[in-house]
């Protein structure tokens, strides 16, 4: 048999091999999960172990987020077993439970987590945004119109009367303005009004007032002092305030919330953040 003959013949014996092996059946290389087929460029594995061959799952996975300490424990009674941790990070507002994690005995995957992501409220960010600047006369008048809900002292219904008492008295040169002894301040003001002009007043407001603010959604109320800040110049009167020590009030609102959930779910809370 020549060479040429010899080649044909191995050329055909292969052709049939390989037919033979494409059609063949595939080998089951594990029951139900990893299969091997016979292809033209070879032999192709295909795993069907993945989730989405699955009816569910094989483990849970991903993150959950959540905006209050009350969602954060209903999640956690559903899901935590004993070797579940909880994390808190006061810097950034958050409290974090691996529910997964690692045991004392090996690893897991800690791929199944809870995320407390606090949000402040409406209230407290604008009240934080105008907190040292000043304004002028009406438009101090209408945010405190504005805010009349979170007023406490002197109340509401008091404040009101001093931003329509500022609002009245935009066609007014103000002089100057002094503490008086019941801690109150005393501006004093020539009027400008055509009908009125070099007619003098006085209008008194508090030093300080109080105001009630929730930080975050979903936690408690707390107390802020504010004290009146004013400046008289070339552009009339500015008014504005000053919040005593917010940071320190959003730092115990945050240690507050983290608390509430200490006593819920019966787990160490430790201070830091996951691996």
């Amino acid at each position: 048999m020549t060479y040429t003959e010899l080649a044909s013949t191995n050329g055909e014996a292969q052709t049939i091999v390989d037919t033979a092996l494409r059609t063949a059946p595939p080998a089951e290389l594990t029951p139900g999960k990893v299969y091997a087929f016979h292809t033209a460029n070879g032999v192709h594995q295909v795993d069907l172990t993945g989730d989405k061959y699955r009816d569910t799952p094989v483990r849970k996975a991903g993150t959950t987020t959540v905006r209050d300490a009350e969602s954060f424990s209903a999640y956690w009674d559903k899901h935590h077993d004993d070797a579940s941790e909880v994390y808190a990070d006061a810097e950034r507002l958050t409290v974090t439970a691996v529910l997964d994690a690692h045991t004392a005995d090996g690893a897991r995957w800690a791929g199944h987590r809870l995320h407390l992501a606090l949000r402040e409220t409406t209230a407290w960010k604008q009240w934080l945004h105008m907190d040292g600047q000043l304004m002028d006369q009406e438009a101090f008048a209408e945010f405190l119109e504005d805010h009349l809900p979170e007023l406490l002292e002197p109340s509401a219904a008091e404040m009101l009367e001093i931003a329509q008492s500022f609002q009245a008295a935009v066609k007014v040169d103000f002089q100057s303005a002094h503490r008086l002894t019941s801690g109150q301040r005393q501006f004093q003001y020539v009027e400008t009004a055509q009908a009125k002009a070099g007619q003098k007043g006085q209008l008194t407001v508090p030093e300080t007032f109080t105001i009630g603010l929730v930080p975050f959604e979903g936690s408690e109320g707390y107390r802020l002092t504010a004290r009146l800040r004013h400046r008289i110049g070339q552009q009339g009167l500015r008014l504005g305030y000053k919040l005593e020590r917010p940071d320190d009030i959003r730092k115990t609102a945050f240690e507050d919330v983290v608390k509430a959930i200490g006593e819920q779910i019966d787990t160490p809370v430790m201070n830091g953040t996951s691996a």
